[in-house]
C-alpha cells in the first residue's frame, strides 16, 4: 500500500505542478482558452491558485521524500482536497461538467493520500 500511495502522490503532485506552473507562467488571456473560469477571476486570484497548486505539489512529495516533517504530506493532501472541493463548487456554479469531473478525481485521490498517510500507512 505504501508504494501505491507514493504513486498516487506522484500523480497528484505532477498534475498540480503542471497546472500551477501553467497559471504562473502564462498570461491570463492565454489561460482563458484552456480554463474558461479565468475570465471571471482577477490576475492575482489566478496567480494565487497557481502558487497554492505548486505548494501543494511540493508538500505531497518533499516532506515524505526527505523524511523531514513528514506530517506535512497528509496535511498538504488535506489542503489539496479542500481546495479541489472549492474548485468543484466553482465548476458546478459555472455548469462546467469536465471541470467537476477532474476536480472530483483529485478530491478522491488527495483524500486517499491524506487517509493513508495520517492513518495506517504514515511514517
Amino acid at each position: 500500500m505504501n508504494v501505491f500511495l507514493w504513486i498516487v502522490q506522484a500523480i497528484v503532485a505532477g498534475l498540480l505542478a503542471l497546472s500551477g506552473l501553467g497559471k504562473l507562467a502564462q498570461p491570463k488571456d492565454r489561460l482563458a482558452g484552456r480554463y474558461p473560469w479565468v475570465r471571471d477571476m482577477s490576475s492575482a486570484t489566478v496567480w494565487l491558485i497557481g502558487v497554492l497548486e505548486l505548494l501543494g505539489a511540493i508538500g505531497l512529495i518533499a516532506p515524505a521524500a526527505t523524511g523531514v516533517a513528514t506530517v506535512l504530506t497528509p496535511i498538504a493532501a488535506t489542503g489539496i482536497a479542500v481546495m479541489m472541493i472549492f474548485a468543484a463548487g466553482l465548476h458546478l456554479r459555472r455548469r462546467e461538467p469536465s471541470g467537476v469531473a477532474v476536480t472530483t478525481v483529485l478530491i478522491v485521490l488527495a483524500a486517499l493520500v491524506a487517509w493513508g498517510r495520517f492513518g495506517p500507512y504514515g511514517w
